[in-house]
């Protein structure tokens, strides 16, 4: 799948940049359909074996987008050292995770307050990196 043309003013990053910078973060946003609406809604994420994403969501539209088998996406941003700013997207089908099934000792905490694992295979990784 081609990925959608860069704006004038920024440069595609390479899936292993995606990657890297997935591997850093720890908060991101869902995106999905919620009520035939979009959304956006916070959660926590983990890269596993550079193939798909843990996230940690207490928020239940992302539980029920795993059940269904939606197509969802992640996004994660930020700025570089020079104070450009860069934008990773991962777009995959969400399914449910149990938490007895991955070694994530990061989620240990949010799981035991309730929160939902989610995982995202990494079908479509686009990034862009502002000029």
């Amino acid at each position: 799948m081609t990925s959608p043309s860069p704006s004038l003013s920024s440069e595609p990053l390479s899936r292993d940049e995606c990657l890297r910078l997935l591997d850093q973060a720890d908060v991101a946003r869902v995106l999905l359909s919620l009520g035939a609406l979009p959304a956006a809604l916070p959660a926590r994420i983990e890269l596993m074996e550079e193939d798909h994403l843990l996230i940690s969501s207490r928020e239940n539209a992302v539980l029920l987008a795993a059940r269904r088998g939606d197509v969802i996406s992640v996004q994660i941003d930020g700025l570089d050292p020079n104070d450009h700013t860069w934008s990773v997207t991962v777009t995959g089908i969400a399914a449910g995770a149990s938490p007895d099934g991955t070694e994530s000792k990061r989620f240990k905490r949010t799981t035991d307050g309730g929160a939902t694992l989610v995982t995202l295979p990494l079908s479509i990784v686009i990034g862009q990196r502002e000029h």
